[in-house]
């Protein structure tokens, strides 16, 4: 981030943009707050392509450029469009499940913007934000093990999307409390930035996607092999 400030800066601003459109949702949509953050789950890890892209140059001795950041994506269309099919199938169904289970559980009718927090905390919702919450958190970690590792190592390998999930859901499995205490880091950090006014994400977001990239590279690695066969924490 230091020998790049002006790459950090865009997708920091970035990050903010979508801080300030969650903002504006829960303002005037309370209802569809969580589904626009689940929305922010899918798109966050490919803004931070960019940034995986920055340290991946930095990585290999080259020099990084916004053109490159922006454009890494290129080379990998196949790859990443049927990852985002993927994602975006998940994005919808938990828009949907998130409206049905406002409907089914929450007992004091659809809250005001004034008073989202009280009703949402009332005594009498405590079974809908159970559910709520439990279903929100099956779909966050559903779409957490999918990116968590598939997203850099499409754009470090060049491999197929399904072998990229794969990998991502083996990390998951293979190193549950590690890749539990990463998204619990992840969560907090991006939470405490968002307070005040999400100012802190200009400069948390943009360091969290540099770091990622670097918990790739020591979660995954690969043996020198005509197959590139992927051994999984093997040294970690």
């Amino acid at each position: 981030m230091r020998q790049h400030p002006a790459i950090a800066l865009f997708y920091g601003l970035c990050f903010w943009g979508m801080a300030q459109l969650l903002a504006l949702v829960f303002k005037h949509k309370p209802e569809y707050t969580l589904t626009l953050v689940s929305g922010c789950l899918l798109v966050g890890p490919f803004l931070a392509m960019g940034l995986y892209e920055v340290s991946r140059k930095r990585e290999r001795g080259e020099l990084p450029d916004m053109a490159s950041s922006l454009m890494c994506w290129d080379q990998h269309i196949r790859s990443m469009a049927m990852l985002v099919l993927v994602l975006m199938v998940l994005e919808l169904l938990w828009g949907r499940a998130s409206l049905v289970v406002f409907a089914v559980f929450f007992n004091t009718g659809m809250p005001s913007t004034t008073g989202v927090i009280e009703a949402v905390f009332n005594p009498q919702n405590l079974e809908f934000l159970m559910v709520y919450l439990a279903v929100g958190g099956v779909f966050a970690a559903l779409v957490y093990g999918l990116s968590v590792v598939s997203i850099p190592m499409i754009l470090d390998r060049d491999t197929d999307a399904i072998s990229a999930v794969i990998t991502s859901m083996r990390a998951v499995f293979s190193h549950p409390g590690v890749m539990l205490l990463w998204g619990l880091l992840l969560s907090v950090m991006v939470l405490a930035a968002l307070w005040p006014w999400a100012l802190g994400i200009i400069v948390v977001g943009p360091w969290l996607g540099h770091a990622s990239w670097h918990a790739y590279r020591g979660s995954v690695e690969w043996e020198e092999s005509p197959e590139e066969a992927v051994t999984l924490g093997s040294s970690n």
